[in-house]
């Protein structure tokens, strides 16, 4: 498509960022529906991340999504920020209008969307959930599953210190003890009676070790999914679907995350699709 002199345009920023399916994701729904826009990758270092935010606001970009390693540093750039950026703690969507910077944060919602479209029988409420990892991933599915209607969640995290921070932090006001942090050793007897399994970690993911987990004690009836999409079906999965659970892959919640920021910067509501999913997954 031929950019005219009033395209919109976004990107997404990370260092590195060549990995990212975002640009694909998005270059996708501009030319399905014909928006004169663009979608770039931006690679920019962590000491030039703020002085990048600040250019691309003045020269008319409409925003930006935000990997690692900038996260967390966007908290201190914006001028505000949504509730869930705030519960969370960090940002991955930035909208830039009238001078000012706004952060939000999308990772709860693309997570809760992808279960209810792969999985639309689960319930939040119906049984305690287990997430495995207490890094900026666990947070928002954590987010996500207390908004939702979670009654407890058994969070499992290799280092207890940080995953009894995350409890602590999370788990205020009418959801405080929701969250019941449980030690690593005794992950495989948290899946007891629990309706929803969840792996944050890096743990099955391509290059990295493999997730050491018994299913024995989860009932079938659970739904488990692992936020990973490289491999889209993990070890995790396969086992999973091989007992007779639902299983839902990762790649679902990056997709859906994308929604809300393409419709802030380019004015449209797209869609995750099959079709969607086989043009992110088919990189040739």
């Amino acid at each position: 498509m031929i950019l005219s002199g009033h395209a919109k345009l976004a990107g997404v920023m990370g260092w590195p960022v060549g990995h990212s399916l975002s640009p694909r994701l998005h270059g996708y729904w501009l030319d399905k529906h014909g928006i004169d826009g663009a979608y770039v990758p931006l690679p920019v270092r962590p000491d030039a991340f703020p002085g990048a935010v600040r250019a691309l606001a003045a020269l008319g970009f409409r925003g930006a999504n935000l990997t690692i390693p900038h996260k967390e540093a966007a908290l201190a750039l914006c001028d505000t920020l949504d509730a869930a950026a705030q519960r969370i703690g960090s940002v991955n969507t930035l909208v830039f209008g009238d001078g000012r910077i706004e952060g939000r944060n999308s990772d709860a919602f693309g997570f809760i969307e992808n279960l209810r479209d792969g999985a639309p029988a689960w319930r939040a409420s119906a049984a305690p959930a287990v997430v495995l990892g207490a890094g900026g991933a666990a947070r928002a599915v954590i987010v996500s599953l207390l908004d939702a209607g979670a009654q407890e969640v058994r969070l499992c995290n290799r280092t207890p210190a940080r995953a009894e921070a995350l409890a602590e932090d999370i788990g205020v006001g009418d959801m405080k003890g929701a969250v019941v942090c449980v030690p690593w050793d005794a992950r495989a007897n948290a899946l007891s009676g629990a309706g929803l399994l969840v792996n944050t970690t890096s743990l099955g993911m391509a290059g990295h070790g493999a997730l050491d987990l018994a299913l024995d004690d989860l009932p079938t009836s659970a739904l488990v999914t692992d936020i990973v999409y490289t491999p889209l079906e993990t070890d995790l999965l396969r086992r999973a679907r091989a007992r007779g659970h639902a299983a839902v892959d990762g790649l679902g919640m990056l997709l859906h995350q994308a929604r809300p920021g393409f419709e802030a910067w380019f004015g449209v509501t797209p869609e995750v699709t099959p079709e969607l999913r086989a043009f992110v997954l088919n990189r040739d």
